[in-house]
């Protein structure tokens, strides 16, 4: 006797909610605006007249350029100032990739006791914060000289950032296969000719990453350059809009100090919108194996 067995058909499975997909770009926007909302303030307070500075409606009615007129006042020296802040963060940036690059290079390509100590230290050193170095350097500046020059805020920005961008760039030239250059060798290049022209081209995405990070940081540093200078032409961008002064002298020049923090963020806006993809590449191209 056989069993005939008949086979059911499985229910229909229930669409899953779809009431969550959403939630990842709630909270995408969350931090888009809470990123932004403080930036969008100063572009608003910028634009207000001096008498509606503390009005409180998210679009300035009526628009005024007065602010920015005020601050590219000669009196105010912020031209000369944006001037110096490029030249400190420039500098500090060229002479930060060129030893980094070679610091790095040799970290990841060459075998020597105690290597992963010495990255150890290096990235300890970036921990410590500037504030506690002020006195020192102040000390030693005043015994060298360098009180009112431009390396005298040149050399500690380097020390602050050279860390980061040591290890930054070891990461990455480690994922990059040595039978790249021993290939380019074997072509009748020599160990710097197989660097120059095989290794530091495809490491661009890591160098443009390490070039805008520590020009970010180079651009934005206070405390050291509030310390060390004291005359006016030689003061950056911060340091100059931190001392705006009013047309009394209890008077807060809010709008003006607004209009400049506007200007000198706009460098920062434009590099990364120019590189946003290779920042990207080399931020995330130092963890692949």
């Amino acid at each position: 006797m056989t069993a005939t067995l008949e086979r059911t058909e499985a229910p229909p499975a229930k669409p899953k909610k779809s009431g969550w997909r959403w939630l990842p770009y709630v909270g995408i926007a969350a931090i888009v605006i809470y990123c932004l909302a403080p930036f969008y303030w100063m572009l608003v307070s910028s634009l207000r007249r001096t008498s509606d500075i503390f009005a409180s409606e998210p679009v300035p009615s009526p628009f005024s350029t007065d602010s920015y007129t005020a601050a590219f006042s000669p009196a105010n020296g912020f031209l000369r100032a944006l001037g110096n802040s490029f030249l400190v963060a420039g500098t500090t940036t060229v002479a930060v990739l060129i030893i980094g690059i070679l610091t790095a290079y040799a970290l990841a390509r060459l075998d020597f006791r105690f290597k992963n100590l010495v990255l150890a230290i290096i990235i300890t050193t970036s921990m410590f914060p500037g504030i506690s170095l002020l006195v020192p350097l102040l000390d030693l500046f005043s015994n060298i000289g360098w009180i009112n020059t431009y390396q005298a805020m040149i050399v500690p920005s380097m020390s602050f950032a050279l860390p980061l961008a040591v290890w930054n760039l070891t990461a990455f030239f480690r994922q990059m296969p040595v039978e790249l250059e021993e290939a380019a060798q074997i072509d009748g290049c020599t160990p710097a000719q197989a660097f120059r022209k095989v290794i530091l081209p495809l490491a661009a995405p890591g160098v443009f990453t390490t070039a805008i990070i520590t020009f970010i940081a180079a651009w934005n540093e206070f405390i050291i350059a509030l310390s060390v200078v004291n005359k006016k032409e030689l003061k950056t961008a911060p340091v100059i809009t931190s001392q705006f002064t009013g047309t009394t002298q209890f008077d807060a020049p809010f709008g003006t100090q607004m209009a400049a923090g506007v200007i000198v963020t706009i460098p920062l806006v434009i590099l990364v919108l120019l590189f946003q993809r290779r920042i990207v590449a080399g931020l995330t191209a130092g963890g692949v194996k």
